[in-house]
């Protein structure tokens, strides 16, 4: 059976990681850029988009760093977005895993490319 290829992202943000990190984990910050609704209820997130929705874990959290979710339709792969701050520069960047099958891979780019787009545009970045 084919596996989905793992890919990383990479984008610069103009925000400070605490008020990033919010967009990044809080259902209805989330629900401004990423999906059309998100709800969060008993440890678990429903992302909603063009009325199909999709059920997710946050398997993993770093405060102001870190949020990890793992697709329960789509074991096992995840998606994972990294706050990431330049030590001498003070530049803050976003970078996506994700996971796509082969064929659809440019798409699953484009996706993202589009949505942090359109956080950048919330933030006001």
């Amino acid at each position: 059976m084919a596996e989905k290829i793992k890919f990383h992202l990479e984008y610069e943000i103009k925000s400070s990681p605490k008020i990033l990190f919010s967009f990044l984990h809080e259902p209805n910050a989330l629900a401004q850029w990423f999906a059309d609704d998100v709800v969060y209820k008993d440890g678990m997130y429903e992302f909603s988009w063009d009325d199909e929705q999709h059920h997710a874990k946050l398997i993993s959290v770093k405060e102001n760093k870190l949020v990890k979710y793992k697709w329960l339709d789509d074991e096992p792969y995840y998606f994972e977005m990294e706050i990431v701050q330049d030590e001498l520069t003070n530049d803050v960047a976003l970078a996506i895993t994700d996971f796509a099958w082969e064929d659809n891979l440019d798409d699953r780019k484009l996706i993202w490319n589009n949505q942090i787009e359109y956080l950048q545009s919330v933030i006001g970045a």
